[in-house]
């Protein structure tokens, strides 16, 4: 599949990320454990939006240059849809790492450490599922409709389950991990795993970071195909979709606290996935514009964040 970046670029684009996560590592290292706070997350997600609106301009600037201001122009704002999408849709994994981290006890100095190996994990694994995706769409264009439709029927089944919790004691993946690995009840700082008596033993540490890298793909298999409905240029689904990817942590970090308050935004989400789904099914008989379509996902966010800081819960209506 044909798209608009060349060899440098791609090789630009992966160093970046290795730089990004590495000094990342630093700062962790640097700190140490410790519980980050509400300014902190703030300034690692302004700088990771910053990061994503920088390279965009500069995409758009180089394009502009070379290729003519149409392109510039479709592109930037294919990133930019992309970026809007992943960014939301990544909003969903914020509510399970909560759970996750609730569910588990782990204490908040350590909660930094798991979502940064996720977010590795993360990065690794969806650019071998974009990659193969791109590759899939290329050979098989038909495979857009069959994408289309499990994003509609994704959406319409996240509509009807998002006042149900999910339960963490049937996760088939925590069942095998608990009958097959030694796990020790007590968490030993930031290890993952240590040598007691001449067996591996791991720690809740690791088995919640596993739980955290097997949600990264669960969504992944939402998100990836939703990207694809804005854009089919590889180098433009992955650098969105890394780049949102990338700020998950401290967005985790600013959000967590006020995560109960959004408790519409599930229904946006599906929203979105439905609208995303929709378009991808009827694009032979009308193609929806990505600048509209960027407008309509900004839209659902926006006003399902508004209603949920208008209308309460109703579980606390009854409790009134």
């Amino acid at each position: 599949m044909e798209g608009i970046a060349n060899g440098w670029m791609w090789a630009g684009f992966a160093l970046f990320v290795v730089v990004a996560i590495t000094v990342d590592l630093l700062a962790l290292e640097k700190k140490g454990a410790h519980a980050v706070g509400v300014r902190e997350a703030l300034g690692w997600s302004l700088l990771w939006v910053a990061l994503a609106l920088v390279f965009n301009a500069g995409l758009w600037f180089w394009l502009d240059q070379t290729a003519g201001r149409e392109l510039a122009n479709l592109k930037a704002t294919e990133f930019l849809t992309g970026y809007l999408i992943e960014k939301s849709l990544s909003v969903d994994n914020i509510f399970v790492f909560l759970m996750l981290f609730t569910a588990f006890a782990v204490p908040a100095e350590l909660q930094k450490r798991a979502l940064i190996i996720g977010v590795i994990g993360a990065v690794v694994l969806r650019a071998i599922m974009i990659l193969i995706g791109a590759w899939l769409i290329a050979q098989f264009h038909w495979i857009l409709y069959l994408f289309g439709a499990f994003l509609l029927i994704t959406g319409i089944k996240m509509i009807w389950a998002a006042d149900h919790e999910p339960d963490l004691e049937k996760n088939p993946i925590l069942k095998w991990m608990r009958g097959h690995l030694k796990i020790t009840k007590e968490f030993v700082g930031e290890k993952l795993w240590l040598t007691k008596d001449g067996a591996r033993w791991f720690t809740p540490l690791f088995v919640v970071v596993v739980l955290i890298g097997i949600t990264d793909v669960i969504f992944a298999v939402d998100s990836i195909p939703a990207i694809f409905a804005i854009t089919t240029d590889p180098f433009i689904v992955m650098t969105s979709n890394i780049f949102a990817i990338l700020g998950l942590r401290a967005l985790y970090f600013l959000l967590a606290d006020l995560a109960g308050r959004f408790h519409l935004l599930k229904y946006g989400l599906a929203l979105v996935l439905i609208f995303i789904g929709t378009k991808m099914l009827v694009v032979e008989w009308f193609k929806i514009p990505v600048f509209l379509s960027l407008g309509v996902v900004a839209a659902i966010l926006v006003a399902s964040i508004a209603a949920s800081w208008l209308i309460p819960e109703k579980k606390e209506m009854a409790s009134d």
